[in-house]
Formats: structure tokens, sequence, C-alpha cells
């Protein structure tokens, strides 16, 4: 089962991770200036991880695949680390379809 963790930036911003049952990380946030604005972030991975169109997927100049977790409002709400194969970023897209919507969450800043 995967959970997000929440932790802090240096510069004192918050930021979510979604890691997988493995533990490895499947989608990177933002920085957010507030706990609760990080929180209402995770929810709404939550609710549009389900959507296939909210996925972006990308080729970066490196020729390595990731891809972007929008939201409705066409926002980036989550970013995924690079693959070396489109197969392998369409496997992370299904990971956090999985995971994401019953992820418990981890407050490492508490």
């Amino acid at each position: 089962m995967g959970k997000f963790v929440i932790t802090t930036r240096k510069n004192g911003e918050f930021q979510f991770s979604l890691k997988a049952g493995n533990g490895q990380e499947i989608l990177g946030s933002e920085g957010y200036t507030t706990k609760a604005a990080c929180e209402n972030g995770i929810e709404s991975v939550r609710k549009n991880s389900q959507e296939d169109g909210r996925y972006d997927r990308l080729e970066s100049k490196n020729g390595k695949y990731y891809f972007n977790l929008k939201a409705g409002n066409g926002q980036i709400i989550g970013t995924s680390e690079m693959y070396e194969s489109a197969s392998s970023r369409d496997n992370g897209i299904a990971s956090v379809t999985n995971n994401a919507p019953d992820a418990t969450v981890e407050d490492q800043t508490a």
C-alpha cells in the first residue's frame, strides 16, 4: 500500500511525495507555503489520479520519460521521476492510479 509523505524544504515550504508500497517515490509535489495547502494537494492527487486524461505523458530533452498529473484547472499537482522508457513511465502512472486513493499520510513535519 502506498503512502503520502509530507516534509519541509530548506526554504520552509511543505511538499509531499507519493511512495509505492516498496518505498519508491512515484510522484512529487511542488512547494506549498502552508501545510493545509499541501494537504489539499494530496486530496487533489487522490481525486485526479483516477482520470487518465489528467496525466501528461512527456519526454525530456535528454530522452528520458516522465509524467505530470494535473488538476481539473490544468495546474500541475505532481511530477514523476525520470524513466528510461515510455512503458516504465506508463507503469508509474498505473502505480499512482492504484496507490493514491487509499494511501496513508505520514507527516514528517510534526
